[in-house]
Order: C-alpha cells, then structure tokens, then sequence
C-alpha cells in the first residue's frame, strides 16, 4: 500500500467518524436549545415522537443507579478504551473490506458522539421515539442509529458476502 494510499484511507476513515459524529452532536444542540425536558412534538402522528430527555446511564438507562465510581469505569473509562483500541485497529489492518471498515466507522463515531456528551455533559442527550402497533423503541439519539446503522451493515455485509470476499478490499 502506497503511502499515498494509505493517507486516503486514514483520512476515509476519520471522515465517516467526524461525520457520524457532527450529525450527532449538531442534532443534539438542535434539541437542548430548541426543547424543555420531556416535552413531546409528535412527528408522525403519535408514532414518531421527539422529546428530551437526558440519559445517564447506557442503552435504556441500563447503569443508571450504579455508584458514581463503577459508573464511570463501565460507562466513561471501558468505553474510551474500546474506541480507541477499535480506531487503532481500523488504521493498522490496511486488507480490510471497504464494507467493513466502514461499518465500524460508523460505530467508532456513533460511540464517540455519546462518549462526548458523557464527558462534557455528564449524560447522553436523548430524544427520538418510534411507537407503531407492538414496535416501541426507547428513546435514543443519531449516535445510536450510527451505532446500530453500523452494526446492521456489518452484520449484512458478512451473511450476503462470500467468505473469502468478508475482510478484502
């Protein structure tokens, strides 16, 4: 791989997260300026709602009453950990498929746009609701749809991909 190349890559990589990311936070701003807590405007009806809440915990809260040092550890330190051990590994396997390395871009920057509110605010800012029928969300945030965007896309990419096609460019 040309060092040119290389520089492409790397500068791929940093712009599908900076991108995740922006769109995160920008939306975020949007809402805490432009919401008071909990208000609701319902944007499909009653079936796509935006609200704001803040959530200090993880993924539905989950951690929220833990004592404030294990919260920190399990919600600040592993988190920033696996990041930037993530990031470390996108920029050194320089064989992997396009599909993949932008998946895990996309997870590396949804993950960062929550640990920035973590860090600045002390807790996520949440506010999209989806409620149709017996399909309920909780309420979340871009940098959880870059999160499970990613997530899907790699999934899909390794089952409709052949096997010696799943990590190559």
């Amino acid at each position: 791989m040309t060092n040119l190349s290389k520089i492409l890559r790397y500068l791929g990589i940093l712009s599908i997260i900076l991108i995740n990311v922006g769109c995160d936070q920008v939306s975020k701003n949007l809402i805490r300026n432009s919401l008071e807590y909990h208000e609701r405007i319902p944007l499909v009806e009653d079936h796509v709602v935006l609200t704001k809440v803040e959530n200090s915990g993880a993924f539905l809260s989950l951690g929220d009453s833990l004592p404030p040092v294990t919260k920190q550890i399990l919600l600040l330190l592993l988190p920033s950990v696996a990041l930037l051990f993530m990031l470390y590994w996108l920029m050194l396997h320089v064989g992997m498929h396009k599909r993949t390395l932008f998946a895990l871009s996309c997870i590396i920057g949804g993950g960062a746009g929550n640990m920035y509110d973590r860090i600045i605010y002390g807790s996520v800012t949440d506010f999209l609701y989806i409620h149709y029928d017996f399909f309920k969300t909780g309420i979340f945030n871009a940098a959880d749809v870059s999160i499970m965007f990613g997530t899907f896309f790699l999934i899909g990419s390794f089952i409709f991909s052949t096997s010696k096609d799943q990590l190559r460019t």
